[in-house]
């Protein structure tokens, strides 16, 4: 199934496993430019999205091919920031490719290998792989995914079975990948309000690469929710004392707050905590 913008749990990871390596740095800025990693991974580098782009939609509806990724920025000017580096939050799967390019740039590699060697293979993911063209997601099976062009997604777009997004991040929150130290920078939420009607969040957050919020009855779940043509996946985790419980949904033709419901219940049912 397309992982959506679990995708972007995944990056964050593998960016921080080269802050681990000594390769990037998470405060500096990067070159040439007025924000840091850290800023990017929080959505808080100013940047705007091309979700914002009425255009994008009509195109994407239309199942025409993927802009060029010069002629998306131009649209958007998407180089202008929208305020001043850490001042502000606007979601930007722009700020995430920048992040993709990011790793390209630092490991010499391309990104589908880059993730690979950095975070899928040392968790044991052997099921998970960028879409690159139609048929990739023909695979899945979802109607009309055989004409979405997966290049719309400028940070790439992980595909995989929903089970193999949790044993990811199960593995990814409660292993060694990353030392405790990137880990604790990895949960460091910028909390963005109260509760969202027909979502179970009460202070819904976002950290590095993670949507991260309380729940009633006191849990904290980590993960990601994702939107696609017609579908709709939620990968998310938590862990009370020595339990901990990860799971992930995917739906076609379902709304974010119904999946992500889904999943409390089942976390909560693992953890004897469901009515």
């Amino acid at each position: 199934m397309p992982w959506w913008s679990f995708t972007k749990t995944v990056l964050a990871a593998t960016a921080l496993t080269l802050v681990r390596d000594g390769l990037l740095s998470l405060d500096a800025r990067l070159p040439g430019n007025a924000f840091t990693l850290r800023q990017l991974l929080r959505h808080e580098a100013g940047l705007a999205d091309y979700g914002e782009l009425p255009e994008y939609h009509a195109a994407v509806a239309s199942q025409e091919a993927a802009w060029p990724t010069d002629e998306m920025m131009r649209r958007l000017d998407g180089y202008r920031l929208r305020y001043s580096p850490g001042e502000g939050w606007r979601y930007s799967n722009v700020g995430y490719m920048l992040v993709a390019r990011l790793i390209e740039r630092t490991t010499d590699l391309p990104l589908e290998e880059a993730v690979r060697q950095q975070v899928l293979a040392p968790l044991g993911i052997s099921a998970a792989r960028f879409a690159m063209q139609p048929a990739d997601l023909a695979e899945t099976g979802l109607d009309g995914s055989s004409n979405y062009d997966p290049a719309w997604v400028y940070h790439g777009l992980l595909i995989g079975p929903v089970s193999q997004a949790a044993l990811l991040l199960d593995r990814l929150l409660a292993g060694d990948l990353l030392p405790a130290n990137l880990l604790q920078d990895m949960r460091e939420t910028r909390v963005l309000g109260g509760p969202i009607a027909g979502r179970p969040w009460v202070s819904p957050g976002y950290a590095l690469g993670l949507m991260r919020s309380a729940i009633e009855g006191g849990l904290t779940l980590a993960g990601h929710t994702g939107c696609g043509p017609g579908s709709v996946v939620a990968v998310y985790r938590t862990s009370v004392a020595e339990a901990s419980a990860c799971c992930g949904i995917f739906s076609p033709g379902a709304q974010e707050g119904e999946i992500e419901a889904q999943v409390v219940r089942q976390i909560r049912a693992a953890l004897g905590l469901e009515r």
